[in-house]
């Protein structure tokens, strides 16, 4: 039961990792084109969401290659969340714009 637990807990690390390292991603696009020194926003960026998201890997791994899997299952569901959200802001930024004309 007690493995069960730490399998879920490391599940919703992986979601909450890849929604850390996934929108920081769209972040940083987001303010890249708009900064006069794009190339420190996304380097930047990239060093800080690489580091914070080998850190949690490691961190939840503890020894144990299931937490590994379980953690990565949560990351990826992360990115398909985060990918439709997004998709999904962009299509009511676009109808707004679009009823505004």
């Amino acid at each position: 039961m007690n493995e069960i637990l730490v399998l879920i807990g490391a599940f919703f690390a992986g979601i909450l990792l890849g929604f850390l390292f996934f929108g920081g991603l769209w972040f940083t696009t987001r303010k890249s084109l708009s900064s006069k020194i794009p190339v420190i926003w996304i380097f930047g960026s990239f060093v800080l969401r690489t580091a914070l998201l080998l850190l949690g890997f490691y961190y939840v791994a503890d020894g144990d290659w299931k937490r590994v899997l379980i953690c990565l299952l949560g990351f990826v569901i992360a990115r398909i969340l985060t990918n439709r959200m997004i998709s999904l802001t962009r299509s009511a930024t676009k109808m707004e714009v679009e009823n505004e004309t």
